[in-house]
């Protein structure tokens, strides 16, 4: 698995964690920035993962800023990025499920790195249903 991962100066920090869980699972991991924790423009971050999720360079993408809502936005201005903000598991879990989602947004003053850690694995380890209605429904977006 190929994860691309990006945050700003609010999520740095959080960033810096769940890249070495990822790396203690195995996991590929590509990080755009930023590189140090002074204030910069989350939507620069935000792009650049969902460059590389649209462009399948990566399987998935997690973005982290203060509040994880600022990048989730900035992601889902992207036709075919279906970006979530998840501070919990079960969040983490339907996401994927029912929406496919194929980018994790989190805020590192949201949750701390222990709920962090385990939003991610969730959100890694859970599948699509595939599901008629739930295929139905993403057929929608297009339309939106």
């Amino acid at each position: 698995m190929k994860i691309a991962i990006g945050s700003d100066h609010g999520g740095y920090l959080l960033k810096q964690e769940v890249i070495e869980h990822l790396k203690k699972r195995k996991i590929e991991v590509t990080d755009v920035g930023c590189d140090v924790p002074i204030s910069c423009d989350y939507p620069v971050y935000a792009r650049k993962v969902t460059d590389l999720v649209l462009g399948k360079e990566v399987d998935l993408g997690i973005l982290v800023c203060g509040t994880g809502i600022g990048m989730s936005m900035a992601a889902n201005k992207e036709k075919g990025i279906r970006a979530a903000v998840c501070h919990d598991n079960f969040s983490a879990k339907a996401t994927r499920e029912h929406n496919d989602a194929n980018v994790l947004c989190m805020g590192a003053r949201v949750v701390g790195p222990g709920l962090a850690l385990m939003i991610v694995d969730t959100f890694l380890d859970t599948e699509f249903s595939g599901d008629e209605r739930h295929i139905r429904r993403l057929s929608m977006f297009s339309d939106l």
